[in-house]
């Protein structure tokens, strides 16, 4: 999977980012900025993508 691939993503991490990017745009970041802002934060509250399977940490 190439780097940024968001397929990996739930709709919900997806939403989630969608609107972080649009609260970050109205703060008035560039559109780049603020997608960074909105990957960075779903990554940091969920760990990245999908994940499942023994051994995973539970928060």
């Amino acid at each position: 999977m190439p780097r940024g691939e968001k397929s990996a993503y739930t709709d919900k991490q997806k939403r989630q980012a969608a609107h972080i990017e649009q609260s970050e745009e109205k703060k008035g970041r560039s559109d780049k900025d603020a997608e960074r802002i909105a990957w960075a934060t779903v990554n940091k509250q969920d760990g990245g993508g999908k994940q499942s399977g023994s051994g995973r940490k539970s928060h």
